[in-house]
């Protein structure tokens, strides 16, 4: 499969059906661990939507749940408004893709496929027709006759996904569907995958714990931690207006600054690690005193030789740490407080200077009141 074709057009969310999938203060507990904790989530039809999270923050145990491998101790799940929470997995609208595919090694790439339609007794003739049709959706058609070993890691994939289409779902849940590919691979497969699912026009749910996955695949992803959902919404929204500091960190790197309001009413800031204070467009009309925790993205930090000719938001150091990145350069930054601020510089701006900073060499950071997000947790 080549990665050059341009990825098929996103369903817009406003021509989406709302509430395709509701999850409604759901709860799931192992003894006294409680791995998802009153989740409440809405999720559109034909939406591409992907949970995000460490290893353990529950969002497997939330999939398996909406698989029926699992029993909630709380809660509803419903699918295109039919309640689905008691059903037993093969009456479900749902069909899952798993971390390991889950081929039959004896049987061929056509006999997988057709596994799923041979157990429900769909016709000889349907059969074949269906399962051809999803193996050369898959451009898998030509292998129909391979064993899954002698198949490539993607190709097993691609069987794997049509074993799944192939039952026509509702609803198809992805687990880690690119834990078993080397990088190289996974980057190609990433568009291809989305490619395919888009074409199809199936609602799709897929578990990660990789950020660059969820960002690059997903309509709207939810960013989950301990059994929580901490934060919903579109790629974009989540890195550039993180509302909590496990959002923050998770997607992406940012800086980190604690800081408290100077006075009543006022846009600056004050942070231990600064000599000079932190400037914010909205200071949600807090009082004097108010203490916040704010996020600044390393992309967004301008880095020179020369001090910055500004009040607040800037900062100054000793450069401790480089690493070439190809398109920009990592620089970690010692100040004067003890405090390692991470800054990401451009290619093109590490061209424009007057001399590359080098380790030891005293440089001087800025940024604008708009690249501080103040998060509310």
């Amino acid at each position: 499969m080549t990665t050059d074709a341009p990825r098929v057009q996103k369903t817009p969310a406003a021509q989406s059906q709302a509430d395709f999938v509701q999850i409604i203060d759901v709860v799931k507990k192992f003894g006294d661990a409680v791995a998802v904790d009153h989740v409440n989530l809405s999720i559109r039809k034909n939406e591409f939507f992907a949970l995000l999270g460490s290893s353990g923050c529950g969002k497997s145990t939330l999939l398996r749940l909406m698989a029926g491998l699992d029993a909630p101790d709380g809660g509803r799940i419903l699918v295109d408004g039919q309640d689905i929470t008691a059903l037993p997995t093969w009456q479900r609208p749902v069909n899952m893709m798993f971390q390991s595919y889950a081929l039959f090694p004896h049987m061929s790439v056509e006999d997988n496929a057709a596994y799923g339609l041979r157990r429900e007794g769909v016709g000889k003739q349907e059969l074949r027709e269906r399962v051809a049709a999803a193996l050369d959706l898959v451009q898998m058609g030509k292998f129909a006759k391979r064993k899954p070993h002698q198949l490539s890691g993607g190709q097993q994939q691609r069987v794997a996904l049509a074993r799944s289409l192939v039952k026509r779902p509702k609803l198809l849940l992805l687990d880690e569907p690119m834990s078993a590919l080397d990088k190289k691979i996974r980057q190609q497969t990433q568009f291809e995958l989305g490619n395919i699912l888009y074409s199809v026009g199936v609602t799709c749910i897929m578990v990660t714990h990789d950020q660059e996955e969820a960002m690059t695949m997903a309509d709207r992803l939810a960013v989950m931690n301990e059994g929580r959902i901490l934060q919903v919404g579109r790629p974009d929204e989540v890195y550039e207006a993180p509302t909590c500091r496990f959002a923050a960190e998770f997607i992406g790197s940012t800086n980190l600054f604690h800081g408290v309001l100077a006075g009543d009413d006022s846009p600056l800031f004050a942070c231990k690690d600064l000599n000079v204070p932190l400037r914010v467009p909205n200071p949600m009309n807090a009082r004097g005193g108010h203490k916040v925790q704010l996020s600044l993205r390393p992309e967004r930090i301008a880095l020179s030789h020369a001090p910055a000719a500004q009040e607040a938001n800037w900062a100054s150091g000793t450069v401790e740490q480089i690493a070439y990145m190809g398109s920009y350069t990592l620089f970690y930054v010692r100040l004067a407080s003890g405090r390692l601020m991470e800054v990401d510089v451009s290619r093109t701006a590490v061209r424009a200077m007057s001399r590359t900073p080098d380790y030891g060499d005293t440089v001087y950071l800025s940024w604008s009141a708009e690249q501080l997000v103040v998060l509310e947790k």
